[in-house]
Formats: C-alpha cells, sequence, structure tokens
C-alpha cells in the first residue's frame, strides 16, 4: 500500500512505491485566493541557495535527509496552491509556473531518492510515470509536470522557458539557485538564455565547418523559436557566446547537428563542492 503523508499545512504527498497508473500529488487541494503575482517564493529561494550550487547542480543526498527541509518544501508547495490562475500578470504567471515546475520536479525526485536519473521513472506503458503522474494541486485543480510545461508555459510564446525550467538531468540548463519572481523575471530568463549557450554541453561553434553543434533542446521545441531554420537561428543569435557565433546564426550560414542529451540526475558530487558530470 501507499503512503499519504499529510503536513501542519494539509500538504498532500502520497510516497512509497505507485501502483500503475496511480497519481501522486503535491500541493494542497484548495480553492485559489491569491493572484500568482503575490505568492511568495522566498522559502523556495532559500532553499535553492542552501541545496544547488552555481552550476545548477543539486545536493539531494542532504536535501533528503533533512526532514525539516524537505517538509519547508511541501509548505512551499501547499503555498503554490493557493495561487489563483486567472489573476496575475505575464510575468507573475511566468515566475510562478517556472518555480512550480522546478519545485515540483524536485519534491518528485525526493520522493525516489537514491536515484540516478528521472528516465527511471518514465514508464511508457506500465508504471509510474513523473512527467505525467506527479501532479501540483493549483487553485484545486491537479497539473501535471508534462501539463504545466506543454499547457501552460509553452503556450505563452516564450522560448527562454527551455532555458529556465529543468527535469533534474545534467542535460538541462542550470537550475537557478534563487526563486524566479515576477520583479525580476525577464532579467533571470535573459540570463539563463546566455547562460545556456555557454555551456559546452549545449553550444559549440565549428567555425571552420560551419556547424553549430547544440542541444536536443533545440531541436525537441524548434517550433518554439520560430517556423524554419533561419527564424530559429536569428532568435537565439542575441544568446550566443561570441560575435563570430552571432553573425553566423544570423545569416544562417551554418548547418545544425545535436549533441547527445545527458539524460544523469544532476546531483552534487557527494561530500565535495565539485559538480558531478562536468
Amino acid at each position: 500500500m501507499f503512503r499519504v503523508i499529510i503536513g501542519s499545512v494539509a500538504t498532500v504527498l502520497l510516497t512509497s512505491v505507485a501502483y500503475a497508473g496511480s497519481n501522486v500529488f503535491v500541493g494542497r487541494r484548495a480553492v485559489g485566493t491569491t493572484s500568482l503575482d503575490r505568492i511568495d517564493h522566498s522559502a523556495w529561494d532559500t532553499l535553492l541557495k542552501k541545496y544547488v550550487d552555481d552550476d545548477g547542480m543539486v545536493n539531494y543526498r542532504a536535501w533528503h535527509s533533512s526532514p525539516a527541509d524537505t517538509r519547508a518544501l511541501d509548505e512551499y508547495l501547499a503555498t503554490l496552491s493557493t495561487g489563483r490562475a486567472n489573476q496575475a500578470t505575464n510575468n507573475g504567471k511566468l515566475a510562478f509556473w517556472i518555480n512550480a515546475y522546478n519545485a515540483a520536479t524536485i519534491r518528485g525526485i525526493l520522493r525516489e531518492y537514491p536515484t540516478t536519473s528521472i528516465r527511471n521513472h518514465t514508464a511508457k506503458l506500465f508504471g509510474y510515470n513523473i512527467w505525467k503522474q506527479l501532479q501540483l494541486y493549483v487553485g484545486g485543480t491537479p497539473h501535471s509536470l508534462e501539463g504545466i510545461e506543454h499547457e501552460i508555459l509553452r503556450k505563452m510564446n516564450e522560448p527562454r522557458i527551455h532555458f529556465a525550467i529543468v527535469c533534474a538531468s545534467i542535460g538541462c540548463p542550470r537550475l537557478l539557485n534563487q526563486a524566479y519572481t515576477p520583479e525580476h523575471v525577464q532579467q533571470q530568463l535573459e540570463s539563463s538564455a546566455k547562460d545556456f549557450f555557454r555551456r559546452s554541453q549545449n553550444f559549440r561553434y565549428d567555425q571552420a565547418g560551419n556547424r553549430f553543434y547544440v542541444s536536443g533542446i533545440l531541436s525537441w521545441f524548434a517550433t518554439d523559436f520560430g517556423a524554419n531554420q533561419a527564424v530559429q537561428l536569428k532568435r537565439i543569435s542575441q544568446w550566443l557566446p561570441t560575435a563570430a557565433a552571432q553573425q553566423a546564426a544570423q545569416r544562417n550560414a551554418v548547418s545544425l547537428s545535436y549533441l547527445d542529451y545527458d539524460w544523469n540526475l544532476n546531483e552534487q558530487a557527494s561530500g565535495t563542492g565539485v559538480t558531478a558530470g562536468r
């Protein structure tokens, strides 16, 4: 049987091994009363600063070993549940749903920890699929990770979200070790986009061969950046790390190859301040 844990703020999380097809809920099933602009993300910010390094690698072991900080994450998710989705500015929605995706993902990984990859928990036919069945209540409605990404964030026509939401993998963009906020989300997204292309796991430019090597994210979500390669390259050109790469992108003067995606867990190396997998 699975266990139901109910926290002091009525946070609900189903733990232990889920039956095939069973959902796992985080947050609180309650009517949303607070504008997304007014949700307090300070608790999430504190947890990120404590457990995430500057490369976006997470100390899951320490976090998992802290009942107090696991409860703090549950309480933050319950705070997100109080949001009223139809009352927010665009910046408020962006900050809220990026934080919601990342926080729910971290909670889902802590539930499974120790683990080596989120892909260990994405059953296709039978069993638990974290992307579909881990669900966060917001305003009384459950939202899966897949739903948050595809039905909410991608429909906001903001491609930089792909450099901000993190699926707990080394191949993902860096998990920012601060909460996104309505006041700063535009600057944070811009910084995250530039950081993404500065990392060799995501972008390399072979100038002699007129070729960009880019993350698979740019293939999977290509249409979010434009209708064709010329438009897509022009869109990303502003975030590329060198003037030569920017000019090549603006001229559509390169071919594209896609780098292997690393699905290993974005976990800090045990007992050190050095990140794993870098």
